[in-house]
């Protein structure tokens, strides 16, 4: 079957054809690290991670590159507070830091390189001197922007014409610009002190003295480069000049992703994007959740209150291009939807690995069921990434294994049980391959459970090595022995001691 998405750029739900039949390139928009990662964050992660893994199991390799904005007026404006960093740079790499440990918790694929604009200020750089030689840019006061007239298809991502767009970026930029509709490519000069003002959090007080954030040495001036500028540049860095797919949130196709195809295309003469997805927003109390409306629930607390398996079922209960609520009602659906997975397939093995299941028992309706919602799981996946259904055939798997096991199940307490050994073997495989799609674990929860019996692993270890060096030899060991007694495997080394958690943890 072939895939098909829809595609923002003209409207349309196409069959999909990368440019090579062997590869695809993927580029998602990443985060502006100013603030720690929430929910709304964690749903277009789950959704690029879910075609990330379809595109695989559809036999594709996939270079998937999401980059890091960390330079920004947002991220100065969070200098000082919190022991967060006392400049732009060491805030941005305590929010890295933490993004991508939540990245980790919500088990993603990792991407092939997360790329940072502090890194490609070069790139950039010679991009937009590349749009000043070919007439699509101009410089002015040290700044230089692109001229929107110069590219004919502006607009066309968003349908807007171009006398209908009205003025991008900051008020003070109107006077250097020759069309309202303009838009800065490099920034003369640090950060404005109205625009940290304007982005610190409350009760938070620069006095006198306010960060500027970083600036670099152009051919214009000492500056910082434009937004739209960044993803361009580190896209064409990575991927190259046009790539397959580009991801993100529907808030970004004006101007953000607008702007990435003029200057893209006027600098290349090429083709940026084939396909453009974009994943709807995410909402709380009938409002995007957002963390400068701060309505927000934080990917941390998030994993930590309902794991990491109902919060991906909750996640891809609906498609990427649906608006999802979150609500008490929805998360508790989804920890039900799972708990019936998890027990359908829990059970399943137990039986497989018990007496009762039998090499000549054979169920047709069990097996046809789970051939029935392969059919059904591929067929959804295959329609624009729709992970509703798709979620809905798994369960389908979980029905039918739990009526296996229930007419399996023999009345005389004399007589033996007598399972379809094949039969579920196929619907284990089916979980936890079609599971795996959906980044769901079947062994062990990937939430912050093993983070923290590691850390307590190694504060008893800590405690044996203080006994250890005080000659205390005798309690030393106990600890050994109690930490091996829970299945905790030590190795005591040259470079000191390891250990191993057991299975699950």
């Amino acid at each position: 079957m072939t895939l098909y998405v829809t595609n923002t750029l003209t409207g349309e739900t196409e069959p999909f054809e990368p440019q090579d039949p062997e590869s695809v390139l993927l580029y998602y928009c990443g985060l502006t690290v100013s603030d720690p990662p929430h929910l709304g964050h964690a749903r277009s992660w789950v959704h690029v991670d879910v075609m990330h893994r379809w595109l695989e199991h559809l036999g594709y390799e996939v270079r998937h590159v999401e980059n890091f904005t960390d330079v920004n007026e947002k991220i100065v404006a969070r200098v000082g507070e919190d022991d967060l960093g006392s400049d732009e740079a060491s805030v941005a790499e305590s929010y890295i830091e933490r993004t991508l440990a939540d990245m980790r918790s919500l088990n993603l694929l990792r991407a092939e390189v997360y790329p940072r604009v502090s890194e490609h200020v070069p790139e950039i750089v010679d991009l937009v001197e590349t749009l000043v030689e070919k007439g699509y840019a101009y410089e002015s006061n040290g700044s230089v922007y692109f001229d929107v007239t110069s590219f004919e298809e502006y607009g066309k991502l968003s349908n807007q014409e171009l006398e209908e767009i009205e003025s991008q970026g900051d008020p003070d930029e109107r006077s250097e610009k020759r069309n309202p509709a303009d838009f800065a490519l490099w920034k003369a000069g640090p950060v404005d002190e109205s625009a940290v003002h304007e982005h610190r959090h409350e009760g938070v007080d620069h006095g006198d003295d306010p960060p500027a954030g970083q600036t670099w040495e152009s051919p214009w001036g000492e500056g910082r480069p434009g937004w739209h500028i960044e993803c361009s540049a580190m896209s064409m860095t990575h991927l190259g000049e046009t790539i397959d797919v580009h991801v993100g949130g529907r808030d970004l196709v004006f101007p953000h992703h607008e702007n990435e195809i003029a200057q893209s295309e006027a600098a290349t003469g090429r083709e940026f994007a084939r396909y453009w997805l974009h994943c709807e927003l995410f909402q709380m109390d009938d409002e995007k959740m957002s963390s400068s409306l701060g309505n927000f629930v934080t990917v941390e607390e998030a994993v930590e209150r309902y794991g990491t398996n109902a919060l991906r079922t909750f996640l891809t209960a609906g498609s990427y291009n649906s608006t999802q609520l979150y609500s008490d009602e929805t998360i508790a659906e989804a920890e039900e939807r799972w708990d019936r997975l998890e027990r359908a397939h829990e059970s399943a093995v137990e039986a497989l690995d018990s007496p009762a299941a039998r090499t000549k028992v054979e169920d047709d309706e069990l097996r046809s069921a789970v051939a029935t919602a392969r059919e059904e799981f591929t067929a959804a996946m295959n329609d624009d990434f729709n992970t509703r259904e798709a979620q809905s055939a798994l369960l389908s798997i979980a029905t039918a294994v739990n009526k296996h096991l229930e007419s399996g199940r023999s009345a005389d307490a004399d007589s033996t049980d007598e399972f379809d050994y094949r039969g579920l073997n196929r619907a284990v495989e089916a979980l936890e391959e079609l599971g795996g799609v959906l980044g769901l674990s079947f062994v062990g929860e990937t939430d912050g459970t093993a983070g923290l019996a590691g850390d307590v692993v190694e504060l008893v270890l800590d405690v044996r090595e203080r006994e250890r060096a005080d000659g205390n030899y005798d309690r030393a060991d106990e600890l050994r022995d109690e930490l091996e007694a829970l299945g905790v495997e030590i190795q005591d080394t040259d470079e000191g001691p390891t250990y191993r958690l057991p299975s699950g943890e």
